[in-house]
């Protein structure tokens, strides 16, 4: 995945059309509630301005499904972006067409230009060639730092690609050379952290890091789906019924391969997953009727971190349990306070995890922490995305 980036190309005077992933949440006030994914792409945007270039930044938001929809306009995030640069940021109200070209052409060297939401029009997601072609006129070269939607081919991630010089910018490389170290040369041994409510999320990225790691520790739903393809009993767990031989293939090739795959000793549960809730610690071999598993257990916890206490590379992705509530949140936030405080390189991927290192305030003590979520996993998985594969090699 050795691919060209921005600085092994000039910009100076070009019009740079650059693919972000400013899709941030907003609270019913219309505000911006955390603009960690604007601020990821600082790096590229000040670059591009320092050398020169005439920015055109792209982004979808939400889900407006090829419509316009007033609430998932971009201006707040024009307007979110000019603050951190501390400069102005120009911003029109369409990606394509008379006022998306006439903003693009007035540019000049050093300025910042916002499109509107891409996804206003359904030929982006669609990849339509007419729809990629008037977005690459906008401009003289593409630059994709978008990894968080890298895994779609739409019109702003493959089939610009086939119009202009296309090149990664600085969040890209730095999401491709920590997951591709994750995939050739991690330092060993190499521990993979699986959590989350759904095998069937990541039956694919498990299998592929089986074949690529010293020991699989598993938490969250996918613990119940696990335990049960073991033949215990999980009561009102979560069980995707129809992945338990899918479970049973995977623990079937952990025992071929020589790679354990760990399961809780003990969990959390209880009668029911809402605030305020009676919960207990049962073994895992004795989850009684009427409950469900919400967490793993503190024995767990502590033979995780056993399991975890000589590996030098750790990938985690999903929450041990219920992380939204607090007293299902024991297991996550154990297992997070270790991977930072732990010398090893650490990677975390997956929204779920993302947000939980962020509200505890420990990503700085992270190696590295994805900003892809659904692309994390195909990546893990597949080993490419379209996005990726469209930009131009070293």
């Amino acid at each position: 995945m050795q691919k060209k980036t921005i600085r092994d190309i000039d910009v100076t005077g070009k019009k740079v059309f650059v693919r972000v992933d400013f899709n941030v949440p907003f609270n019913e006030a219309g505000q911006i509630t955390d603009d960690t994914r604007i601020r990821a792409a600082l790096p590229t945007v000040e670059d591009l301005i320092g050398r020169g270039a005439r920015v055109i930044l792209a982004s979808h938001l939400g889900r407006p499904k090829g419509r316009v929809v007033d609430d998932m306009r971009l201006k707040p995030v024009a307007d979110r972006l000019a603050e951190l640069l501390g400069s102005t940021v120009i911003y029109a109200d369409d990606c394509i067409g008379p006022r998306a070209e006439e903003a693009a052409s007035a540019l000049n060297d050093g300025d910042v230009l916002l499109l509107e939401n891409l996804r206003f029009h359904a030929d982006e997601e669609k990849n339509d060639p007419s729809f990629s072609a008037q977005l690459a006129a906008l401009a003289d070269i593409y630059v994709n730092d978008a990894f968080g939607t890298a895994h779609r081919a739409h019109a702003s991630t493959e089939g610009i690609t086939h119009h202009l010089p296309s090149v990664a910018g600085l969040l890209m490389e730095k999401e491709l050379q920590a997951l591709g170290e994750l995939l050739t040369s991690p330092s060993r041994p190499f521990a993979c952290v699986f959590g989350g409510a759904k095998v069937s999320d990541k039956v694919g990225m498990i299998r592929n890091m089986l074949q690529r790691v010293d020991i699989v520790l598993v938490g969250g739903g996918l613990a119940a789906t696990f335990l049960k393809a073991r033949g215990l009993d999980v009561g009102e767990s979560l069980v995707e019924t129809e992945m338990l031989e899918e479970a049973r293939a995977i623990m079937a090739e952990s025992e071929r391969s020589g790679v354990p795959v760990v399961l809780p000793i003990d969990v959390l549960v209880a009668q029911q997953v809402k605030p305020g809730v009676r919960a207990r610690v049962v073994q895992s071999t004795n989850v009684p009727a009427g409950s469900g598993i919400v967490d793993i257990g503190p024995k767990s916890i502590e033979h995780y971190f056993s399991k975890l206490e000589s590996c030098k590379t750790v990938m985690w992705n999903g929450p041990m349990g219920v992380y939204e509530i607090p007293q299902f949140s024991m297991g996550t936030r154990c297992l997070i306070n270790y991977i930072a405080a732990t010398d090893a390189r650490s990677v975390i991927g997956g929204g779920s995890s993302v947000d939980a290192v962020q509200e505890m305030g420990l990503a700085d003590l992270v190696t590295h922490v994805s900003t892809g979520g659904g692309a994390t996993l195909e990546l893990l998985e597949r080993g490419t995305l379209p996005g990726v594969e469209a930009l131009e090699d070293l």
